[in-house]
């Protein structure tokens, strides 16, 4: 069985222990690859490999690993929100993040589900936010496979991904998954870094994922200011 947490470190981006390196610098070596194909769902290759035009979070959010950096920014989004911070100053350039307190739920060792478990929860949010454009046909899935043989995840991790792209879309059972009101928050969170709601189909993703989580909408703001801030904060600092 594959590693969970590290996946999600994969899909993030962030350093995979003891290599040194990254499932996005692995998927360097499908540059031309992409170019020749270039996927119709943008969103879903950066999300798997880095190989999309869109921002990434890099910088000091995935120092922490892929599971304690989603929920540093939920955390974060969760205080400003706490504390009646106004959206502009959410959304300005971010400090070093942080990982939650260790004694609050959001620490990732809180988990009722277990660590592994919940990093699997996370991982299921953004690839269905990710494919949330409807535009994995047969074709792009292929493509898909293709850059996946190349990112060096390991067989078992290639199977779950392509899985997870072909299975229909639930909602509720992606709710469900979230078992404290934090997670509920971090699993919006994940949503939200996997994609930047450019269409109306990618909003539409959102704001029901939001429904059935039932997130205030002023919470839901301060989600999506600071996850912007941070993948800002990458453009920049790249």
């Amino acid at each position: 069985m594959f590693d969970p947490k590290k996946l999600l470190d994969d899909l993030l981006g962030s350093k995979v222990p003891g290599t040194g390196s990254t499932v996005r610098d692995k998927a360097a070596q499908a540059t031309q690859l992409a170019k020749d194909n270039p996927l119709a769902a943008g969103a879903l290759a950066a999300v798997l490999l880095g190989t999309g035009t869109g921002r990434a979070v890099t910088g000091s959010a995935l120092k922490l690993g892929g599971l304690a950096a989603v929920a540093g920014l939920a955390y974060k989004a969760y205080q400003n929100y706490q504390n009646g911070k106004q959206l502009e100053q959410a959304g300005t350039a971010q400090q070093e993040l942080l990982p939650p307190p260790a004694d609050t739920s959001f620490h990732p060792s809180q988990a009722p589900q277990g660590e592994a478990e919940f990093a699997l929860t996370l991982v299921r949010v953004m690839i269905a936010a990710a494919k949330a454009d409807g535009h994995v046909d047969d074709a792009e899935r292929k493509k898909i496979a293709d850059r996946l043989a190349l990112s060096g995840v390991g067989s078992e991790a290639e199977s779950f991904l392509l899985a997870e792209i072909d299975k229909p879309l639930d909602l509720d059972q992606l709710a469900a998954s979230a078992h404290t009101d934090a997670q509920k928050i971090e699993l919006y969170t994940a949503a939200r870094l996997a994609i930047d709601p450019d269409t109306r189909a990618e909003r539409g993703f959102l704001d029901m994922l939001a429904g059935r989580l039932k997130l205030p909408d002023a919470l839901v703001d301060h989600i999506g200011a600071t996850v912007s801030a941070a993948k800002t904060e990458a453009t920049v600092g790249a």
